[in-house]
């Protein structure tokens, strides 16, 4: 099932200039964050580490600068913006509902990095502005993102009070909650059985006990999110 969708059209490879507009977009921002969010902070997660580091400062004003509706002179990241899609290549991202989760289907071998992260951040500048700065705080978070497009990123994107309103908004929270701690979607551990996995994978994910400092917060609550859920069900 479609959750959100981006048309990010952009110069050719050939072309001898460096454009790039937003086309069709379908970006929800409820339940918070949204999956227009998630879809923007995709998009930026899959991207960034192949920007240019010497463009990173430059993005994050352009995303200042959006967040405020501030007047954005062109060219942004050597690209001008445009409305006029005329001669421009379209690729299109995806975040799809998929079983119990969600999944990211992103054109990723179209454009360049920087395409692709103008598009994000420009279609989050579009939302409404009682939604912006949540959406933006999405994008932020995503350029910290070191790591796979899978679950751990939708909870990293969401934080750790969205995590679980996003996974209901989107599916059975439960077969979610036994994904993260590691049980088949058929199983029902017991109490004592669920606490034990959960004590294991938290001391795991502890950068004491060698987890990576960078991901060790948002993995933790991830986990303590999930036993919640669990228990509760």
């Amino acid at each position: 099932m479609l959750l959100a969708e981006l048309e990010i059209w952009h110069s050719r490879p050939v072309a001898p200039t460096r454009r790039v507009a937003v086309g069709r977009s379908l970006l929800p921002t409820d339940p918070a964050p949204g999956a227009g969010a998630l879809l923007l902070g995709g998009i930026v997660a899959a991207h960034v580490d192949d920007l240019d580091p010497d463009l990173l400062p430059e993005l994050g004003q352009l995303i200042a600068d959006l967040e405020d509706a501030r007047r954005i002179a062109q060219p942004r990241l050597r690209h001008r913006f445009q409305a006029d899609r005329h001669g421009l290549a379209k690729s299109t991202h995806r975040l799809l509902a998929r079983g119990d989760g969600v999944e990211f289907d992103l054109a990723t071998d179209t454009g360049t990095p920087a395409v692709h992260l103008l598009g994000a951040v420009y279609a989050a500048g579009a939302i409404t502005s009682a939604d912006r700065a949540s959406v933006m705080e999405v994008i932020r978070r995503a350029l910290a993102w070191r790591g796979p497009l899978g679950p751990a990123l939708v909870a990293h994107l969401s934080g750790a009070s969205g995590a679980r309103a996003w996974s209901m908004g989107l599916a059975d929270p439960v077969g979610w909650a036994l994904g993260v701690l590691g049980f088949a979607s058929h199983d029902r551990p017991e109490r004592p059985i669920l606490q034990k996995r959960f004590r294991s994978l938290l001391r795991e994910a502890h950068p004491d006990h060698g987890g990576e400092a960078a991901e060790a917060a948002t993995r933790i609550a991830e986990l303590t999110e999930a036993r919640r859920i669990l228990l509760a069900s």
